[in-house]
C-alpha cells in the first residue's frame, strides 16, 4: 500500500531524513519508534506532502505521491491523526469530524459519517458536544474519527497513545486493530515501545533521521 524508498529531507543544508525506506501493507500496522527529534513526524509529513522531499520516492498503491499536491492527497484515501489532535474550538464533535468532507467537497459526507459512527459509537454519543471541551482521551477518538472521513486506505497516527489512561489506551488499541482487520494500512509514530510493541505487526526504529531496524 505505502512504499517509502530512500527518502531524504533537508532543512537548508542539514539532512533531517537520511535515506528512509519502509513499507506498510494493507491490513498491517507498522510502528515507527524513536526518541523526540528522531524523524518520526517528518517522515509522516513527507507522506502528507507537508514537507518537501529532496530525494527518494513515496508511493501509495503504486502512484507517486510526489506528483500529488498536499491538498489532494486526502482524496487518495489518506487520513492523519495529529499528535495534539487539532480540534477546532466553537465547533461540535460532529462538525469537526465532517470538516475534511467539507474541505475536500466529498459527495457523500453523511454516509461516511454513519460508517464512522458504527465503527466508533462513543463518538456518536458525543456528537453535539463542543469538541475542545472533551477529555484528552475523548478528543483522541474524535481526531481518529475525523481522519477516517478521508482515510479509507491509509492512516497516519502521530503519538496516538501519549497521555492516555490505560483503559482508554486499550480501547484505542482494540479499535485500531479492528480497523486494520478491515484492510486499513497504518503507520503509527510512537516514542515508547511499550504499547505499540504489542499492537504493531512490525516495528521500525528511527534515530537521527535514519532507519536502524526495519
Amino acid at each position: 500500500m505505502l512504499q517509502i524508498t530512500d527518502v531524504w529531507v533537508t532543512l537548508g543544508a542539514v539532512p533531517i531524513l537520511r535515506g528512509v525506506s519502509l513499507q506498510v501493507e494493507a491490513g498491517r500496522i507498522v510502528g515507527l519508534v524513536g526518541r523526540n527529534g528522531a524523524g518520526k513526524t517528518t517522515t509522516i509529513k513527507s507522506v502528507l506532502g507537508l514537507i518537501g522531499v529532496a530525494r527518494g520516492a513515496i508511493t501509495l498503491d503504486g502512484d507517486d505521491l510526489r506528483n500529488v499536491p498536499p491538498h489532494r492527497r486526502a482524496r487518495l484515501g489518506i487520513g492523519y491523526v495529529h499528535e495534539d489532535r487539532r480540534l477546532l474550538a466553537g465547533m461540535s464533535v460532529e462538525e469537526n469530524v465532517l470538516l475534511p468532507a467539507w474541505a475536500n467537497r466529498l459527495s457523500d459526507p453523511r454516509r461516511r459519517l454513519e460508517t464512522i459512527y458504527a465503527q466508533i459509537p462513543e463518538v456518536r454519543e458525543l456528537a453535539r458536544r463542543e469538541a475542545v471541551q472533551l477529555s484528552g482521551g475523548q478528543q483522541k477518538m474524535v481526531a481518529l474519527a475525523r481522519a477516517l472521513m478521508t482515510g479509507s486506505k491509509l492512516l497516519l497516527l502521530d503519538e496516538p497513545f501519549e497521555g492516555l489512561a490505560p483503559a482508554m489506551a486499550e480501547r484505542l488499541a482494540r479499535l485500531l486493530r479492528a480497523l486494520c482487520a478491515r484492510g486499513y494500512a497504518m503507520l503509527i509514530a510512537e516514542s515508547e515501545l511499550k504499547l505499540i510493541g504489542r499492537l504493531a505487526d512490525r516495528i521500525v526504529t528511527i534515530e537521527r533521521g535514519e532507519i536502524l531496524r526495519n
